[in-house]
């Protein structure tokens, strides 16, 4: 089939070139043209594991290819996707503008039946919005479907490529035949295509996105009381996850979650519940205990240092929202280095994908290290805040030898309490007790 996918933001670059490794031939639009050149000259904007391959394969074979012209980017596609960014607004609404913009001016393009889909995390309603938005102008029959992502950063090809469950939101018998075509080589191993109304698949991705939100945050709250009574929640995780109930994902504590979905997305199902008149208080409380979750630690770096950090340089680990992305969208690393900053504290980071992003944020209000050994140099302590592969196994001889003091503040629980109290360190982590193996 041939399809056009509008936005090549994260969701659009990976939608179109997984369907262009499936044979159908695709069109990617974007609007801004030194992104477009940049793709045509094989250059991926984004950190995503495997995603080159498949991009650089396609291209060579003529499946996958770019454009900045709307009209030359539809033309005889099938299905369009809209793979459109909404940003919060400051009431927290999605921003629903750029993707009710290109509904607009699809509707005069379009000249035979096309299926448009909405990709984007869309409010309940926003099919109905759009298919207003393509009927001002459209001459031809079309269908608004909703059929949302569900795309973890980090394993996005893999969960593209074979996913748990395909949601598609219609009413439409031509729609769901198209669909099950486009979806057929992606779910030969039984996993279900459901469908259902609209309405439901918009609801339904704000639903998981928010659940799994609230089930990180339920376990961080349980690590805070741990903390209180002596108890250890990676204990506490082990007892509850074997409760097939429970499940064992989504309860490692840690300081918070970041990234460009279950922020937004939390936000964006308490102003829809807001405006329809519904008051859902565990998203507030959601909403609230994260962003006091993400500076967790700071009220124990100082008062390890005796309530003054003012000339006291730190060494942090990790930057992006979390391993295996670039991303550092609401990432909690932002908002450790700020406080920290403002306590008057110097900071050398290093991140293995995400530091050239922070760079275009902080400038040259911290400095970067080359590898994990130059970031801690001459440091007073260590604040682990992303959980990379590589920071779980380091030469602690070395680390003990570079840095001023064998502090480390783990906001992950990468290492082991056991481990730091032979080696040495005083040791914070989440929901554990700590280790203060030196004199006080």
């Amino acid at each position: 089939m041939k399809i056009a996918v509008v936005g090549t933001g994260y969701v659009g670059l990976v939608t179109g070139t997984c369907f262009a490794e499936t044979g159908n031939t695709v069109i990617c639009v974007d609007n801004n043209l030194e992104k477009v050149a940049s793709l045509r000259n094989g250059v991926i904007p984004i950190f995503e594991p495997g995603l080159d391959v498949l991009f650089d394969r396609n291209i060579a074979q003529g499946r996958l290819k770019f454009t900045h012209d709307l009209k030359e980017g539809i033309q005889d596609a099938a299905i369009i996707f809209l793979a459109l960014p909404t940003p919060p607004g400051e009431d927290g609404s999605a921003d629903l503008s750029y993707i009710l913009g290109v509904a607009r001016d699809l509707g005069p393009l379009l000249h035979q039946y096309t299926v448009i889909i909405d990709k984007s995390t869309v409010p309940v309603g926003t099919a109905e919005l759009v298919t207003q938005r393509v009927a001002e102008g459209a001459k031809f029959e079309f269908d608004v479907v909703s059929n949302p992502e569900f795309l973890r950063e980090g394993v996005a090809v893999e969960d593209f490529m074979k996913p748990d469950r395909v949601v598609i939101g219609t009413r439409s018998e031509k729609a769901k035949k198209i669909l099950e075509r486009l979806y057929s080589p992606l779910v030969r191993q039984g996993n279900p295509v459901m469908f259902m109304d609209e309405r439901s698949a918009e609801l339904t991705k704000y639903a998981a996105n928010a659940f799994l939100a609230t089930k990180i945050t339920f376990m961080n709250e349980i690590a805070n009381l741990c903390e209180r009574v002596g108890a250890n929640v990676d204990e506490v995780r082990r007892g509850i996850g074997s409760d097939s109930r429970i499940g064992k994902r989504f309860l490692f504590a840690g300081i918070g979650y970041g990234g460009s979905c279950f922020p937004k997305d939390v936000q964006a199902l308490a102003k829809t519940s807001s405006d329809n008149d519904y008051d859902f208080r565990i998203l507030k409380s959601v909403m609230q205990v994260n962003h006091n979750q993400k500076t967790k630690l700071i009220p124990a770096i100082k008062a390890h240092f005796n309530g003054d950090l003012k000339g006291k340089h730190i060494a942090i680990w990790g930057l992006a929202f979390k391993p295996y992305t670039d991303d550092i969208r609401e990432a909690p690393a932002l908002e450790n280095i700020r406080t920290l900053l403002a306590e008057g504290v110097t900071i050398k980071a290093y991140d293995p994908e995400a530091q050239e992003n922070v760079k275009k944020i902080m400038g040259d209000k911290i400095t970067f290290g080359i590898d994990l050994y130059d970031t801690i140099t001459d440091a007073d302590a260590l604040l682990v805040v992303t959980e990379w592969p590589e920071f779980r196994t380091p030469e602690f001889d070395k680390i003990s030898s570079l840095l001023k003091n064998k502090v480390i503040f783990d906001g992950r629980n990468v290492f082991e309490p056991d481990q730091m109290q032979e080696l040495g360190f005083d040791y914070y982590s989440i929901g554990r007790q700590p280790v203060l193996s030196s004199a006080k």
